[in-house]
């Protein structure tokens, strides 16, 4: 049974930083894209961050280029997110996704499982 179980989340100040983990089991890890969407109350989910199997492509929205990096480790089969310069608009349930295609997607109906997700919450 895949799992994909986020830590990490919780209430900090503008401008703070948090790094978001994200523990995979129950697959080959390393043979899945890996992703962080974030949905906030009355949007639609929308597409963070993905990071190829072998960690040399990334992808970042266009609101969290030059703040958030992924990064993986395919050795603890976990998957990160660390946020940096955190403004009020990244208030959000974060979503770690998992892909067994090949190639990296921004698209959340490519993601095969997901976790339960975790709150982000950004008070100014």
């Amino acid at each position: 049974q895949v799992q994909l179980v986020e830590s990490g989340g919780g209430l900090v100040q503008v401008g703070d930083s948090l790094r978001l983990s994200c523990a995979a089991s129950g697959l080959t890890f390393s043979r899945y894209v890996m992703g962080w969407f974030r949905r906030t109350p009355g949007k639609e989910r929308e597409f963070v961050a993905a990071i190829a199997r072998s960690s040399l492509t990334t992808f970042y929205a266009d609101s969290v280029k030059d703040r958030f990096t992924i990064s993986r480790d395919n050795a603890k089969n976990t998957v990160y997110l660390q946020m940096n310069a955190l403004k009020p608009e990244d208030t959000a349930v974060y979503y770690c996704a998992a892909d067994q295609s090949q190639f990296i997607s921004r698209l959340e109906g490519t993601y095969d499982y997901w976790g339960q997700g975790t709150q982000v919450t950004v008070s100014s």
